[in-house]
C-alpha cells in the first residue's frame, strides 16, 4: 500500500514548498510530489546541464568572432 498526502503543499519559513513524499507501507520513501512549475524547471535544468556536458570538447569561440558571425548570418 502507498500513502499519500493529497493536501496542500506545506511551506517552509521562507515560502518555499516542502517536499512531499510518497512512501510504502514501511515507511520507505518511494517517490515525490512536486508541482508542475518546479518539475518543468528541474527538466529544463537538466536539459541545459546536459547540453553543457555535449559540448564540453569544442573550441571556445572568440567574442568578435562571433559578433561578425551573427552579423553575417543577418542575426545582429
Amino acid at each position: 500500500m502507498v500513502s499519500y498526502n493529497r493536501g496542500a503543499l506545506r511551506r517552509t519559513e521562507m515560502g518555499t514548498p516542502r517536499p512531499q513524499y510518497i512512501t510504502d507501507k514501511n515507511g520507505k520513501k518511494t517517490g515525490v510530489v512536486l508541482s508542475l512549475r518546479r518539475y518543468q524547471k528541474l527538466i529544463e535544468d537538466l536539459h541545459d546541464l546536459a547540453m553543457v556536458a555535449e559540448r564540453r570538447q569544442e573550441k571556445p569561440v572568440d567574442f568578435h568572432d562571433l559578433k561578425r558571425r551573427l552579423e553575417r548570418d543577418g542575426v545582429l
